[in-house]
């Protein structure tokens, strides 16, 4: 647990207006020294207080004690999910530009495509890295568990840990889902 979720969990309605009122400012200007200046600064940072509302609805009130520590812990974990998001619209736009034009796809169908990708990619979020990688290497390049061995340095029981490993977190977030 962080410093700051250890200060507290949830603040009360009157603590997230005054915490916006006087941090607000100083949270834009952090996310676009994070962001080297971009324009989504503002909008992580309405986001960060739009999680915290949401905290605030679900859990008890308590009083915040470091409020710049708390709110950069919740803007961090944004600002990675943002990175991670542009990073596969970017890997996304570069093979689709790779298409031959009779194959282009429709803004719609692009739109579906990207949200599935970003289902999977939070899907495959919380697997350790290995396993993620022995997944990827065998649900998208179509590699044997020999052959994933192999690349990544490992046996091929390793392999198949791995891969029981992903298809367990798989079934379960997809039973959790129904």
């Amino acid at each position: 647990m962080s410093v700051a979720e250890s200060a507290a969990t949830s603040i009360g309605h009157h603590e997230v207006h005054t915490l916006y009122c006087d941090h607000h400012r100083w949270l834009v200007s952090w996310l676009r020294r994070k962001l080297n200046g971009a324009d989504q600064a503002v909008d992580l940072a309405q986001d960060t207080f739009v999680r915290i509302l949401d905290q605030h609805k679900s859990q008890r009130q308590q009083t915040l004690l470091e409020p710049r520590a708390y709110l950069t812990t919740i803007a961090h974990r944004l600002l990675i999910n943002h990175v991670r998001r542009q990073s596969l619209e970017q890997a996304y736009l570069e093979v689709l530009a790779t298409l031959p034009e009779p194959q282009a796809m429709s803004p719609q169908a692009r739109m579906i495509i990207l949200e599935t990708l970003h289902e999977i990619d939070a899907m495959l979020d919380g697997l350790p890295v290995k396993a993620r990688e022995a997944f990827l290497l065998s649900q998208l390049e179509g590699l044997t568990y020999g052959e994933i061995a192999r690349q990544m340095d490992v046996t091929e029981r390793t392999v198949k840990r791995y891969m029981a490993s992903a298809f367990e977190h798989c079934l379960l977030l997809a039973a959790d889902s129904l």
